[in-house]
């Protein structure tokens, strides 16, 4: 008995053993060495083969869902006179947590190409230049800048 099968518990193969036995393995099935080499081979192929075509599933399902995603994005044209929401990027540094990041109704003042876009505050008048991405539209009633309360 080894000293390893006495402190494990388990029998201890040596490399001599697990050469002896895998040559004997190889010889009792008689093994061509050229025919599994070309096997492995082929199986490899197939596997490069399996892993180009998932490549080309996954190309295929990126483009359709971005076709998808873009069709259904709604695009931002702003006229004048239109009342806007102008969202507040301020907000973050003193969140709270009910607070909208969304400014009260602005006026659109001006429409420059490349998506700059002029409001006008409807309580003080001050224009400003925004980008577009920074407005959306507001679909509210009319605000009455007049009227300071709302009776329920």
């Amino acid at each position: 008995m080894s000293p390893f099968k006495l402190f494990y518990k388990k029998p201890c193969h040596f490399p001599v053993e697990l050469e002896h036995r895998a040559y004997w393995v190889v010889t009792q099935l008689n093994m061509d060495w050229k025919a599994a080499g070309n096997r492995r081979l082929l199986e490899l192929n197939e596997i490069e083969e399996f892993r180009a075509q998932v490549y080309e599933n996954a190309k295929i399902y990126n483009e359709k869902t971005k076709y998808w995603h873009n069709k259904r994005i709604m695009p931002q044209k702003f006229e004048l006179g239109q009342h806007v929401l102008l969202f507040n990027s301020r907000l973050k540094l003193f969140p709270g947590k009910l607070k909208s990041r969304w400014s009260s109704p602005f006026e659109v003042a001006k429409v420059y190409p490349y998506g700059v876009v002029d409001v006008k505050d409807m309580h003080t008048g001050v224009t400003i230049k925004v980008n577009k991405k920074c407005l959306k539209q507001y679909g509210g009633a009319h605000v009455d800048g007049d009227n300071k309360s709302i009776n329920l």
